[in-house]
């Protein structure tokens, strides 16, 4: 039977101590300040937007929110991020993807300034954490590792295999399982072979955007599961890239959806705040 990795409690730890260290911050006279802009109403957006809201007031974070309508032009976005850009109160930017399509998603991301992309998806800070040197880290990928590492679970040598080769969870999470001497492989809609590859895994973290895909011939006896997909299924009920019945008895440890990977996420997002005036 697994271990359950209990994202709710490791992230509330974590932000527990984000919010000490920004209580001493406050009392040197440094305060951080989050600006967040929403462009439309998307209502998954809204809802994480909220989220982001709270963490902000329970750890001592300012959050500076702009709500935008979703016929604003792109140049009108961009102009509003460089004035953040030159505001020294504002520490961390971040822009609430999905943007309309009339909108370059790039673009906006190239113009937030590197110091200030709390999201870590500038192109300056992707190469920071390809090269190994500091940057702000993607927030989704930083979080898994907090979990494994909080969680008691050796990564050191141990093959991890990655579904998916998103910008914002697969390539990132590579990088950083390599940062901690893993033998990393990634699979995805082009592999060949990849249940066969994925029943190698000691670490499985999977980010495909198919519910209940990984099932528990797809894995091997013991291994760890990190389930970053968040989907509904045929009941409208939230459920994960792997179907969580069928592999918990043979998986070693693993995530929950809701309650795994999602509240890290906004957690390290916390963090990177943080990090913005250390």
């Amino acid at each position: 039977m697994a271990l359950v990795i209990d994202g709710k409690r490791i992230s509330q730890e974590i932000k527990n101590e984000i919010k000490e260290k920004v209580a001493e911050l406050k009392e040197k006279g440094t305060t951080i300040c989050l600006a967040v802009i929403q462009v439309g109403n998307d209502p998954a957006s809204t809802v994480y937007v909220g989220n982001k809201k709270k963490a902000c007031d329970y750890t001592g974070i300012e959050s500076v929110s702009v709500e935008l309508p979703e016929d604003t032009t792109e140049q009108e976005l961009l102009s509003i991020i460089d004035k953040m850009n030159q505001d020294a109160h504002i520490n961390g930017i971040l822009v609430q993807l999905p943007l309309p399509k009339h909108i370059d998603e790039n673009k906006v991301i190239e113009t937030i300034s590197p110091l200030k992309d709390v999201d870590g998806f500038h192109p300056m800070n992707v190469g920071a954490l390809s090269t190994g040197k500091k940057g702000f880290l993607s927030c989704t990928p930083y979080g898994v590792i907090q979990l494994l590492k909080r969680s008691n679970i050796e990564i050191d040598g141990k093959h991890c295999v990655i579904i998916g080769r998103s910008n914002i969870v697969g390539k990132p999470m590579a990088q950083l399982l390599l940062r901690e001497n893993a033998t990393v492989t990634i699979v995805h809609s082009h592999t060949k072979n990849m249940r066969e590859i994925t029943r190698q895994a000691d670490i499985l973290v999977v980010a495909i955007g198919k519910p209940k895909f990984i099932k528990k011939e797809d894995i091997k006896e013991g291994a760890v599961i990190i389930d970053v997909g968040i989907n509904r299924d045929e009941n409208s009920k939230l459920c994960g890239d792997v179907d969580y019945a069928d592999v918990f008895e043979k998986a070693g440890a693993i995530t929950p959806v809701p309650g795994g990977v999602g509240p890290m996420t906004i957690a390290m997002l916390m963090m990177n705040c943080l990090e913005a005036v250390l």
